[in-house]
């Protein structure tokens, strides 16, 4: 007898199979499985943390990932990371916000050490990350969004794609307007192909 329905009933539904001849990576994973499996996801991430006098401030937290020239990989944002944290003990005016951006010059910038997901892998990073307590200078805005007091986290997927020669740069910012002890802090995630 011929199935005359294009589709099938909820009562006599088709039994279906997987096909997928994909091992590495799967079609229904996120890369970012395959690429912790082989020892190719990264973190890499700072706080900086400081106690506000008595009319507050601003504490920024920037972390630069960069891409050398030459490198011969590409790098892809996998997720975005931090937070503001905020201890005082009087009512203030409170303010914070995430920036990416791309390129630009860090102030005063510290090396940070890339950290392999895959515990068990020898693979380094290709990436030079950077981190500074001020927002970069002559950066390219990217996305920009207003954030509350706690953490933040904003999966990306390989949304941002970084070549040799390239940088993005995630600024976390929160500010006061009376004293305290607030905490800013910025990570990437992020695969290399």
């Amino acid at each position: 007898m011929p199935n005359n329905n294009v589709f099938n009933p909820l009562s006599q539904p088709v039994y279906t199979s997987n096909t997928n001849t994909y091992t590495s990576p799967g079609i229904v994973a996120p890369p970012e499985n395959d690429a912790g499996n082989t020892g190719n996801l990264y973190n890499a991430g700072s706080t900086n943390s400081t106690t506000l006098g008595l009319l507050g401030g601003t504490v920024i937290a920037t972390v630069q990932l960069a891409n050398p020239a030459g490198s011969g990989k590409t790098l892809y944002v996998s997720r975005l990371s931090g937070g503001i944290t905020v201890a005082l003990n009087l009512l203030s005016s409170f303010s914070g916000s995430m920036n990416l951006t791309a390129n630009g010059t860090l102030t005063s910038p510290s090396t940070l050490t890339p950290v392999n997901s895959n515990l068990s892998s020898s693979n380094t990073s290709v990436a030079t990350v950077r981190f500074s307590a001020a927002a970069p200078s002559g950066a390219t805005p990217l996305m920009a969004m207003p954030l509350q007091a706690g953490p933040f986290l904003s999966n990306e997927f390989g949304r941002y794609v970084i070549p040799p020669g390239q940088a993005i740069n995630l600024s976390v910012s929160g500010s006061l307007s009376v004293g305290g002890l607030m905490a800013s802090t910025a990570y990437f995630a992020w695969w290399e192909v």
